[in-house]
């Protein structure tokens, strides 16, 4: 095992990678309840139950998509670097395909499915180097970041600290009523936990704010903690048995958006927490293809589990600063999410004004690379700033995505740079510009 995880090599042993693991996974926990709230619309309160995904069966697929996700990663590619369900991609899933577009969950799925086979095969061959190169590097942290705004409104949205106002679309809300007051601490308390870099400080933040809703008697206590694992007969299957309803442009649209998020936020990923553990050989991530592999299966297994894109996750950072170097505790970190299966009575208290503090805090997270953005090019900053803002205002990941990438080719053209946009760009453009005249009405 030590030889296999070449524990030698990169100086590290088992109580390291253990540790390292478990903080990892203590990190991404938020996540088993944050994705079920979700992908069924919790915070949408006039959605029709019945169109809802089941809450229990996604917990139970959200569950098993990361643990398979990490342990493929930890076995193939070797690296300690944890798999699940991506922040931001299952926004979109639940709020712009299905709440805006007025897609079905099901077919969703199958979006993300397809989308998790062509990743696939971009995997296992060179194309995945060429589409990386042909998206400017700005446009891919203005997506990163409109995509943490974009949460980050659900946030606040979800919670009641921002409501409608028929006057100015949006205004405060009733920041004296108990469950926004109880966000307010929630976000308060995640935010000190967060500055005194506490491992895990999402997850714990969570945990004192239901506790703190239990107690004050906002959130009515669960009746067990440890109960048999929810069934997966609700959502498992689903995106084989609905595939032949995915042949339309906005599902073209659809799975292009779980695509180039997907990819692109797995290999800013890859990258960067494997420098951070000092992984990178001549600027280069050894094993690559095995990584995109691994995380490219989960995709494909969490859709006919049940559950939305999943991605490599950047708090795989935090075990890394506990010492993992290897892909052993992307092991014990998938292990974990097994165990954790067993704890879905724990959903009953996880309420959107639990939720909103970790969405809002990730936001915050998600907009730190704007800093790498050069806002005085002015040609950049107009495509990469309509993106990011565009998203948050549209109430559309997707749409932010297309405006900001048909309006590149334009300032690029206009400021004589024409032949340093990629082919593959004016393909888009062409695209984005039919989607706006067909089907955005």
């Amino acid at each position: 095992m030590k030889r296999f995880f070449q524990f030698d090599e990169l100086s590290t042993n088992y109580r390291r990678e253990i540790i390292g693991g478990l903080t990892t996974f203590l990190s991404m926990a938020y996540i088993l309840f944050v994705n079920p709230l979700t992908l069924s619309l919790a915070s949408v309160t006039d959605f029709p139950n019945d169109l809802r995904i089941d809450q229990g069966s996604v917990f139970t697929a959200t569950a098993i998509a990361s643990a398979v996700g990490c342990i493929l990663m930890g076995l193939i590619a070797k690296y300690p670097i944890a798999i699940a369900p991506g922040m931001g991609l299952n926004a979109f899933f639940a709020f712009t395909v299905v709440l805006n577009m007025g897609i079905s969950w099901q077919t969703a799925l199958s979006g993300v499915f397809i989308s998790g086979l062509i990743f696939v095969g971009l995997s296992l061959t060179g194309l995945r180097e060429k589409i990386i190169n042909a998206i400017p590097p700005e446009l891919k942290l203005a997506v990163g970041a409109g995509i943490g705004l974009f949460i980050t409104f659900v946030g606040l949205q979800g919670s009641k600290i921002i409501v409608a106002n028929p006057s100015t679309l949006v205004s405060l809300g009733n920041i004296h009523s108990g469950p926004v007051l109880l966000t307010i601490f929630g976000i308060i308390v995640t935010v000190i936990l967060m500055v005194l870099r506490v491992n895990g400080a999402v997850f714990f933040g969570m945990l004192i704010t239901a506790v703190a809703g239990i107690l004050t008697g906002l959130i009515d206590a669960p009746t067990k903690i440890v109960d048999k694992i929810p069934s997966l007969e609700p959502t498992f299957g689903q995106a084989i048995i609905h595939l032949q309803d995915i042949f339309s442009m906005n599902m073209l649209i659809v799975i292009l958006t779980f695509l180039f998020v997907g990819f692109f936020d797995t290999a800013g990923t890859l990258v960067a927490v494997a420098t951070q553990a000092g992984l990178m050989k001549e600027n280069k991530l050894p094993r690559a293809g095995r990584a995109l592999f691994a995380d490219s299966s989960s995709i494909v297994v969490g859709a006919v589990l049940g559950t939305s894109t999943t991605t490599s996750y950047v708090e795989s950072s935090a075990g890394v600063a506990a010492g993992a170097r290897s892909g052993f505790a992307a092991v014990v970190t998938g292990i974990l999410f097994l165990f954790a299966m067993f704890f879905s009575p724990l959903l009953t208290v996880v309420t959107s004004n639990v939720t909103a503090p970790a969405l809002i805090v990730v936001g915050v997270l998600m907009v730190a690379p704007l800093v790498k953005i050069d806002w005085t090019r002015f040609e950049i900053a107009v495509p990469a700033f309509l993106t990011m803002i565009c998203m948050p205002l549209t109430y559309s990941i997707a749409t932010g995505i297309a405006i900001g990438f048909i309006f590149y080719p334009i300032t690029m053209i206009f400021k004589g740079k024409a032949k340093e946009v990629h082919p593959i760009m004016y393909c888009l453009f062409v695209i984005f510009i039919l989607y706006f005249i067909f089907l955005n009405h």
